[in-house]
C-alpha cells in the first residue's frame, strides 16, 4: 500500500505543475472504493488552487470545493501533458488545461471523493479521526508519549491504527520500531519516556529517509512521473525474514498481527 513517503512524493510530483490548472473533462472508468460524490460535470471549470497531504490522502484545493484522493492498495497517479487511452486499471482521468492526471489502480481499493469543504461530512468521515502528522512539529515527544500511555494494544497496531500518529504504514512502523530497538508486539502503554522518544526520533528519521528515496516500489507504486521509488532497497527487517539482520547478524523473524505481516530481530529488538 502507497504509504506516507509514497504520497509525499507524489504530491511533490503534481503540486507545482496542477497550481492555477483548470479542470476541462473528467472520465471516470470502473467504479471505485466510494464514489465521486458529485457530477463530473460540475467539476468543469473549476480552478486547482493548490495540492496538500493529510495522512495517506492528498487534497486538491478548488476554488469550490475540493478533492481528496487515496491511492488505496495498489493505486498510483500519473499526470503528463498528454496520456495514452485509459486502460482496464485507469479509473479517473481529470483533463486540465495544465495536463492530465490520471489514477491508475490494479485494484479499486483506491478513491476520489469530492468535499464542499473539509467541514463537509464527507471529508470528516475520511480525515476527522487522524493524528498528527509525524513530520510537523505538532509531532512532539512528550505529547506522543502521552498518547501511548493510553493504549492498550501493541505499539504495532497503535502506529498502524494512525489515530496517534498517521501515515506510518507497515513497512515504516517495522522499520522505525527496529531503529528505536522495540519489539512490535510490545503493548504501547508499556513503554519508557526514554524509548518512547527513541521511536519519536526513528519514525521522523526513517521517513525522511524514505522521502529522499522517493518512497517504496514494492508493486505498483510509481510517482507521477512513473518512476519508482528505491527505500525497499535499504530496510533492515521489512521484507527480509530469514535473512541475516544487518546488526547482529541473526535471522529475521516474521509475524502476523492483524492480518499484517511484522519483521523484527529478537536480538536487536527487546520486549
Amino acid at each position: 500500500m502507497p504509504e506516507l513517503p509514497e504520497v509525499e512524493t507524489t504530491r511533490l510530483n503534481i503540486a507545482e505543475r496542477l497550481l492555477g490548472a483548470r479542470i476541462e473533462r473528467i472520465g471516470l472508468g470502473k467504479p471505485l472504493r466510494w464514489p465521486l460524490g458529485v457530477a463530473p460535470e460540475a467539476l468543469l471549470q473549476r480552478q486547482v488552487l493548490g495540492v496538500r497531504r493529510r495522512g495517506k490522502y492528498l487534497l486538491l484545493d478548488l476554488d469550490h470545493g475540493l478533492l481528496l484522493l487515496h491511492l488505496g492498495m495498489s493505486g498510483s497517479l500519473r499526470l503528463a501533458t498528454e496520456l495514452p487511452p485509459p486502460g482496464p486499471h485507469d479509473h479517473f482521468d481529470m483533463l486540465t488545461n495544465h495536463g492530465v492526471l490520471r489514477l491508475h489502480d490494479p485494484r479499486r481499493f483506491g478513491a476520489v471523493v469530492y468535499a464542499q469543504s473539509e467541514s463537509d461530512p464527507v471529508a470528516l468521515k475520511l480525515l476527522g479521526r487522524l493524528g498528527v502528522e509525524p513530520l510537523s512539529p505538532a509531532f512532539e515527544p512528550k505529547a506522543f508519549f502521552a498518547a501511548l500511555r493510553q493504549r492498550r494494544a501493541c505499539i504495532k497496531q497503535v502506529l498502524l491504527a494512525g489515530e496517534v500518529v498517521v501515515g506510518v504504514g507497515n513497512i515504516y512502523a517495522s522499520e522505525a520500531l527496529f531503529a528505536a530497538g522495540i519489539r512490535p508486539t510490545t503493548v504501547a502503554a508499556r513503554l519508557s519516556r526514554p524509548r518512547v522518544q527513541r521511536l519519536h526520533a526513528a519514525i521522523v528519521q526513517v521517513l525522511q529517509q524514505a522521502l529522499q528515496a522517493g518512497g517504496s516500489s514494492l508493486r505498483n507504486f510509481s510517482n507521477a512521473d512513473g518512476q519508482s521509488g528505491h527505500f525497499q532497497l535499504q530496510t533492515q527487517v521489512y521484507d527480509r525474514a530469514g535473512q541475516p539482520c544487518r546488526v547482529c547478524g541473526n535471522p529475521i523473524r516474521l509475524l502476523r498481527q492483524g492480518q499484517r505481516s511484522s519483521y523484527y530481530c529478537a536480538h536487536c529488538q527487546k520486549a
